[in-house]
This record gives C-alpha cells, structure tokens and sequence, in this order.
C-alpha cells in the first residue's frame, strides 16, 4: 500500500473515463509503439540518434502502469448552459464576405463567436476554414493580425467536439497540440483558444520557459488536456520527463515557422513530431508568415496534400499608421528619443532595437531619468514578462523597450507611437513593429531613427513598402540635452 501511494504521488496520472461513448476505437500502447518505428524513417536524422532512451521509455511505461492502478479521476462537470440560442447571433449575408454562420460550427462555439464580435470571417479565415473543417492539412502565408489564429483555433475547437475523446485516456495526453515560437505568443494564443473555448467543455493549457515547472505540472495532473500551446523546449522538458504523451494528438499546429528557423527551434520540433500520430492520422496546419524554400520542404515533410492558402495584405503596412524617419547621429539617438516622450507626454510607446543590451541599456537610461520603463526581452524571466505586459496595458509603463523576437507576440491595445531606435535587419520585422500600434481600425504613428551604423537598411524596407519615407533632420528642440535628475 505504501508503494502504491508513493507511485501515486510520484506519477500522479490517472486513466479517467469519458462520458460520451467513443466514435473509434481507443488507442492502446501497443499500436503507437508500432506507428513510432514506422515514423522513425520520416526525419532524415538516424534512427539511432533519436530513439528515445531506455531510462525514458521505462519511465513511461511506469507511469501508465500506475495510472491504470490508480483510482480513475471524476470527469469535469459540464459547464452550464444559458439561454443563448443561435438565433440571438443574427449576422445578414453581404457580397465579398463569409459569415461564420456559413459554416457548420457548433453551437458553443459559435456562442464565443458572438461573444467576440466577430460577424464576419478575415480572409484567410474564410479560405483556412473551407479546408480544414473537412479535415485537409493547410499551408497558410498570412501576416501577424490577420486572424489566423482564430482560424486554426475554431478548426481545433471544431474537430475535438465533433469527436468524442478516447476511453482510455491519461491526464498528459492532449488532443490538440499548437506550437509556437515565443513566449508571448503561446500566452496570446491560449487566451485566445480560452475566450472560443468559453462555452464549450475543452480544457486549455499553455507551457512556457521561464515559469515555475512544478506549478504548470500540478495544472497537468489536476484535469484533462484538450489543447496544449507551447514553445519546443519546455514542451520536450514535459515529453521527456514523461508528464506529456503525445500519442493521441489528433490536430497539431505549426505557428510562425519562418520564426522558428530563424531561432534554430527545428530540430526541437522535428523531435517533437516524432511522437505524434504519423502524419496521415493526424490533420497539421503550418503557418507562416513567409513561404521560404526552407519551409516549404518542412511543410512537405509533416503534412499531407496540403490545401495552401496565401493572404496578400492589401496593404504592406496599415495606413492607419503614420510613418517617420529621422536622420540622427548614433550619439544622439537618446536624446532625440527621451525628449520625443518628455517633451510630448505620451504614455502608451514601445521602442525597438536589435540587441538585448541595447534594449538593456535603453531601458536603464529611462528609468533613470525619470521615465517609467521595462524591457523585454530573451533575458526577461517569464514570470516577470506577465507583469511587464499587465503594467503596460494599464499605464503604469509608459515604455516598453524590446528586441523584434520579444515583441512578435504583444498585442496591446492603445500603443500610440512605435519607435525603431536602430532600423531592422529584416524588413519584415519593420512591418511587424510598427503593426503593434494602428491596430483595430486607430491611429498610430512609427517614428525611425537612422544612423550611420543602420541608415543601410532603409531601402530594403522601402522596397517592401513600395514607396518611399521621406528622411527628416529632428527639429534642435528634440536634440537637447536630457536634464540631470538629483
């Protein structure tokens, strides 16, 4: 009995047991055993060198042992239902645009749908969903705020309530898995699945770097997961600590794919894939903001005859923003930027630079002199980031300084001004900087700073944009000195 509990507590899984009756048959060890060695010949990489190890695979089987002895855990009370009914959403058809009504989603779904506001579909909504929700694999090119989170969300959403969950089940073992490049985007992205799941009775859950372990394992083994979101490497902490089993992943989503071969994630990922189903009993939808050749041949890897939907922006940059470039020394960007927030009092601005110590130092120097700031960045704890980002949202930051990696993923209503105090490297990240302000339908303004040390890049994004940004000299009163605080 001593040893039981002591598995118990050690384990902490436990088989529960479905309400609704199983439409295919449940899964057992043995058949995915099998599907794992057919799948070992689908990366490229050697067999040998990604086998798992025996410690591991002893460790699992240990832990599924324990969860079948122990006592099987409640199932979650159904939420309660009120007295919404279809008919409340009343969306009337328009010419060019897809209702939501269009499709055959369920009703609970289509209840946060409302909840939203959201009448119509985006375009790449619409041509994401004509797809997947018949259970095709996608391939989406679309630029961040163009709604395809959403779109794979509701397809997620759809399939896991169209199917009922297996009988034999494990507390780690999600059924939808979406993995993303940073931190901030998995956090976005599971508040998104949290607000369409609302009605319905799905459970989300997101793992992060940066965050307490114990704390995101005691959310595991205290309910069932439905939708997991996650970066690869704290997902592969879980996978080969044996908390989370990849075996019954039905849907599995690819967010931002050019962004993480940018960051070196792939090999993380491939290992990740190798413990899904195989790819012809899975759907995967990959999004990415570019179609490089690199992603193209990922694609082709871990999906199956892909519907690919490309969305165009009508336009390259938002005409709700109002772009600036200032030609200014390298010695006097500071200046020109703490003067632009003194002297005009703006309280909602993000900066933008291209390393962590200059958005380090940026940020140290406002502080400083007397303006409320914080950066983020790669060597920001997670922890820490939440509260950056709560403080901002309610005005208690004025600025928040970050490197384009950290800043991918913020979503902040009511940022005034974007400032690039060093031009990007990519032109890309210069759209998706100055997207963070501008947003809903408001105004926005980019004001760049260009040096000698990164006035290089100006024409790169220029030829993006497709048309020109006139250079300014910033009037003297913006160049004067910062005044000492005492």
């Amino acid at each position: 009995m001593t040893v039981l509990k002591a598995l118990k507590k050690m384990f902490g899984k436990a088989e529960g047991q479905s309400n609704s009756p199983a439409s295919q048959p449940a899964q057992s060890v043995a058949p995915q055993t099998e599907e794992k060695s057919q799948r070992s010949t689908f990366d490229s990489s050697s067999a040998a060198a990604n086998a798992p190890a025996p410690v591991a695979q002893a460790k699992t089987a240990a832990r599924k042992d324990a969860a079948k002895s122990a006592k099987p855990r409640r199932q979650r009370a159904p939420k309660p239902v009120d007295n919404w009914k279809l008919e409340d959403f009343v969306v009337e058809p328009a010419e060019g645009k897809t209702r939501f009504h269009d499709f055959k989603l369920a009703p609970e779904l289509m209840h946060a749908i409302h909840d939203l506001g959201f009448p119509y579909c985006t375009p790449i909504q619409a041509e994401v969903l004509g797809f997947t929700l018949n259970g095709q694999d996608a391939i989406g090119r679309a630029q961040t705020g163009t709604g395809k989170t959403a779109a794979f969300l509701i397809s997620i959403i759809t399939q896991l309530l169209q199917t009922p969950p297996p009988k034999d089940r494990y507390m780690g073992e999600p059924r939808a898995l979406i993995i993303a490049p940073t931190r901030e985007l998995v956090v976005q992205i599971a508040k998104d699945a949290a607000d369409l799941t609302k009605y319905a009775n799905l459970n989300v859950m997101s793992f992060v770097g940066g965050m307490d372990f114990d704390k995101q394992l005691k959310l595991l083994e205290s309910r069932f997961c439905d939708i997991l979101v996650a970066t690869p490497g704290r997902l592969l902490d879980f996978n080969q600590r044996g908390e989370v089993h990849l075996d019954m992943v039905e849907v599995m989503v690819l967010d931002e794919a050019d962004r993480m071969l940018d960051m070196g994630f792939i090999p993380q990922v491939r290992q990740i894939i190798r413990q899904t189903p195989m790819k012809s009993e899975r759907q995967t939808l990959l999004f990415s903001a570019t179609f490089t050749d690199d992603v193209m041949n990922l694609a082709k890897q871990w999906t199956t005859n892909p519907a690919i939907v490309e969305i165009e922006p009508e336009n390259v940059a938002s005409d709700t923003v109002e772009q600036h470039v200032y030609a200014v020394a390298g010695s006097d960007k500071y200046k020109l930027l703490y003067n632009l927030i003194a002297q005009n009092d703006w309280i909602r601005v993000m900066v933008f630079a291209n390393r962590k110590d200059e958005v380090r130092r940026i940020e140290e120097r406002l502080t400083r002199d007397g303006i409320s700031a914080a950066q983020m960045s790669g060597d920001v704890p997670q922890h820490k980031r939440i509260k950056v980002l709560e403080g901002f949202r309610e005005g208690r930051i004025r600025v928040l300084v970050a490197t384009d990696v950290a800043g991918r993923g913020i979503h902040v209503d009511a940022i005034s001004h974007v400032i690039n105090f060093t031009l990007p490297e990519d032109p890309d990240d210069y759209v998706h900087r100055i997207g963070r302000t501008g947003r809903a339908g408001t105004n926005g303004t980019s004001i760049s700073f260009a040096g000698e040390d990164d006035a290089y890049a100006l024409p790169p994004i220029e030829e993006l944009l497709g048309r020109k940004i006139a250079c300014e000299m910033p009037p003297e009163e913006l160049l004067k000195p910062v005044p000492r605080k005492h």
